[in-house]
């Protein structure tokens, strides 16, 4: 099952959408939108980059443990490619 958009209103004329997944764990929670059209764009942004986007590892643990590999040289972590689950 996918997963589910919501949006809500968080406050007087303020709105936002979190993104659930099937189990019902909530993977994201957007900013505050000024109105439900604009939490509706945020989505659609989503939706259209989510499926395209790369993923890349800003954490520093890829250089980490290349650096102890590579005799201490530092090495800088390649972007764009996948990130493993787990």
């Amino acid at each position: 099952m996918a997963g589910i958009f919501e949006i809500a209103q968080a406050g007087d004329k303020t709105y936002f959408f979190r993104l659930t997944a099937a189990d019902g764990t909530v993977v994201a929670v957007s900013p505050l939108f000024s109105s439900i059209k604009s939490a509706a764009a945020g989505i659609n942004a989503v939706r259209e980059n989510a499926a395209t986007g790369l993923v890349v590892d800003r954490s520093g643990a890829h250089r980490r443990v290349a650096s102890s590999r590579s005799g201490g040289r530092a090495m800088a972590p390649r972007t764009g490619t996948p990130v493993a689950a787990g």
